[in-house]
């Protein structure tokens, strides 16, 4: 059982963590033999110990009450120690098992001082610190002292199908954070500490370890056609390849997949007291799950200010490491899920074409008969804000669908608690899996709903889950938020086309709402991502601090003068040149000679600033600084090779140096597939995209969705 409220009482040697309630430490939460009374970390150490002797006389500093230990991090100065204090209730699962989200969370330092640190260390502690806190605002976290949020409820089944009280939760011989999947246990690097502790036989910290996820979970009572029912849908977000939208893209080298997040659709049926025993019935438990990720080859988009950023591919497939990469993404997912359906939202043309044919090319070569690829051109079919035609994919899938079935366990059985599982998972794409691919994946979630409540004769066969207007308020609403949770944690803003999913139509309103998402995602993908890269870089461990004095920093380097100085420029040259232009009396401006000048001269500037800056975007990017982006192609190439990698004909890659004095194509006709890239050109290269390439989408300003 893991302790759900802690008293912290902070004094100078150590923080000491007690249960808050007597029924806490009363009812049997015990680690082997030994009853939890307290926990205590000595702060010159870091060393944690179960029921330390208590310290007469102890000055306590401060009394804080929190409700869970995030984990442990090391930073310059020493371990840093990350607690939940405040949260919110989501919802109750089973009427029991309560769901939080944590709204507020302290770090506290182990170490005094910051006395042992030179001047740059203490500056690059105070942005490690800042990085943490910036994570941990701008994301949402979620957790239960008593249901494992990490797994789904098949899953849970599966491997506690031996409990004896026929519940489908938390094994009880082993500890929640031992049964939970790894790839959505968010904290799973910070508690690693206690977990080490724990697997030593030291000691059992099991009632202190509790796992977080990172993405979407709400939790709604709702009645259908006159029964009770809880309507709940969590999203897992993996931290396997965790990222934001531009500096993560497709698979690493593990075959784990960008953006890659499990949806899991909820419905509890609850079913009223027998009359003979007055005994209430467990609810009925059903589950649908679906998977999202990055299109599933090693591909990617290098930001250099322009609304598009330039796309490179690893295209060849003849290329053990891409295909093997594939494979091995693949095998996991149906691993865990079974067969895959394979859902690809991108356009069959312009910009996105490359990344769709690479996709159909994996799928061809791999010649699994465990996937089943269906290319859905969301924005051809829908044009015109015709949304209402994603029903021609429903219609395409439902074979598919209904083959695959649902999970649906019933704690009330005697013999077979499980009457039916989901035997496959359909795995939707678009080219960020955000807003496309919320709209599908909430039509899919309704197709089967309507499934599942004629399976338990909720609804009547003859009878739509549409015409409930009060619950398709809370299903469409539920669905819009989880869009815009999952859509901040990768691009930085709300999610598009949400106006679909909450009201069952396209509105103008939307549309302008879906410009200016857009728009505040270029700046914030641009400018302003690469911090938001480093925190979760730092959260999960994907980056260490190293303790020694005699390391490379990661902030030392500095962008040229001209980064600072060309912005600058242009904005002032720009705002100089409208106000001579409407107020030329402003800045005495008599002889139309100046006047035409001065324009002249203003207008000549910015362009100039302009066309620098567009010339040489990807040296005012905001770029991550804990681990620096690195493509395939800069990984591997020879350091007696310079010059970006382009395409030349017969899809060849080759280096500038090569072919210097060559005519250079500027397509590959190769398997027809236009201006494909084995290899990205290196960062200073900006390539302009010609019309083709921009693709029929720019008059939205809606390039990648």
């Amino acid at each position: 059982m893991i302790l759900d409220q802690l008293r912290l009482n902070v004094t100078r040697e150590a923080y000491i963590f007690t249960p808050l309630y007597e029924p806490a430490k009363g009812n049997g939460t015990a680690t082997g033999n030994t009853l939890v009374e307290s926990l205590t970390i000595h702060r010159d150490t870091g060393r944690l110990e179960l029921n330390a002797p208590l310290t007469p006389n102890v000055q306590v500093l401060q009394e804080v009450v929190v409700y869970g230990i995030v984990g442990f991090i090391q930073l310059h100065a020493g371990e840093y120690m990350i607690v939940i204090t405040g949260f919110e209730r989501v919802g109750s699962l089973n009427g029991k098992d309560d769901i939080l989200r944590a709204t507020t969370f302290q770090i506290l330092p182990l170490p005094h001082n910051l006395s042992r640190l030179s001047e740059q260390q203490i500056d690059e502690e105070q942005t490690y610190v800042h990085l943490l806190q910036d994570h941990l605002r701008q994301n949402t976290f979620y957790y239960s002292y008593t249901y494992d949020l990490t797994r789904s409820i098949q899953r849970q089944h599966q491997s506690n199908n031996n409990n004896t009280d026929g519940s489908n939760f938390i094994k009880k011989e082993e500890p929640m954070w031992k049964m939970a999947d790894s790839r959505f246990f968010w904290n799973r690097y910070l508690a690693d500490k206690m977990i080490m502790i724990t697997e030593s036989g030291e000691q059992d910290l099991s009632p202190f370890i509790l796992p977080v996820i990172q993405g979407f979970v709400n939790i709604t009572p709702a009645v259908i056609n006159n029964h009770s029912v809880v309507f709940g849908l969590i999203s897992r977000r993996s931290r396997e390849r965790a990222g934001t939208r531009y500096f993560s893209r497709g698979l690493d080298d593990n075959g784990h997949a960008s953006n890659f997040v499990e949806t899991e659709q909820l419905i509890f049926y609850e079913r009223d007291s027998t009359i003979e025993t007055g005994e209430t019935k467990k609810p009925i438990q059903l589950s649908f799950v679906q998977t999202r990720g990055s299109v599933p080859g090693i591909w990617g988009q290098i930001t250099n200010t322009r609304y598009t950023p330039q796309l490179w591919i690893e295209g060849d497939l003849s290329d053990h490491h891409v295909l093997d990469t594939s494979r091995t993404h693949f095998n996991e997912q149906t691993r865990i899920y079974g067969s895959q359906i394979l859902v690809n939202l991108v356009n069959k043309k312009g910009y996105e074409y490359p990344v769709g044919q690479v996709y159909a090319r994996i799928v061809d070569a791999l010649a699994n008969p465990q996937l089943t690829y269906v290319h859905f051109d969301f924005h051809h079919e829908c044009r015109k804000m015709r949304w209402d035609r994603v029903q021609l994919l429903i219609d395409e899938l439902e074979p598919l669908l209904t083959k695959q079935g649902y999970c649906c366990i019933d704690p009330n059985a005697t013999i077979n608690k499980k009457r039916s599982i989901q035997t496959s998972v359909v795995r939707t794409n678009c080219m960020d899996c955000l807003d496309r691919t919320n709209v599908v994946q909430s039509s899919l979630g309704r197709w089967i709903l309507n499934r599942q409540l004629h399976d338990m004769g909720i609804l009547p066969s003859t009878q739509m889950i549409e015409n409930d207007t009060q619950f398709m308020t809370i299903f469409n609403n539920t669905w819009a938020d989880n869009a815009d949770v999952l859509s901040l944690a990768y691009s930085g803003t709300g999610a598009l086309k949400t106006d679909y999913t909450r009201t069952g139509k396209r509105t103008y309103t939307g549309a302008l709402n879906d410009l200016s998402n857009s728009l505040i995602r270029y700046v914030k993908n641009n400018y302003m991502d690469g911090s938001r890269q480093d925190g979760i870089d730092l959260f999960l461990g994907m980056y260490t601090v190293e303790s020694s004095s005699l390391y490379n920093s990661p902030f030392l380097k500095k962008k040229p003068w001209t980064t600072y100085a060309i912005p600058i420029g242009f904005f002032s040259s720009l705002g100089l040149f409208i106000m001579v232009l409407f107020s030329p009396e402003r800045f005495g401006v008599e002889s139309s000679t100046v006047y035409v000048l001065l324009l002249s001269f203003c207008f000549a500037l910015s362009v100039t600033c302009w066309r620098y800056i567009q010339q040489h975007g990807t040296e005012f990017v905001d770029w991550p600084k804990l681990r620096p982006i690195l493509f395939p192609n800069e990984r591997v190439r020879s350091t007696a090779t310079t010059g970006p990698i382009v395409p030349v004909g017969g899809g060849v890659t080759t280096t500038t140096t090569q072919v210097a004095n060559a005519a250079i194509p500027s397509t590959s006709k190769e398997n027809g597939m236009p201006w494909l890239m084995n290899g990205p050109p290196q960062r200073s290269n900006t390539a302009i995209l010609d019309e083709v390439e921009q693709g029929y989408e720019l008059p939205t300003l809606k390039k990648t969705t």
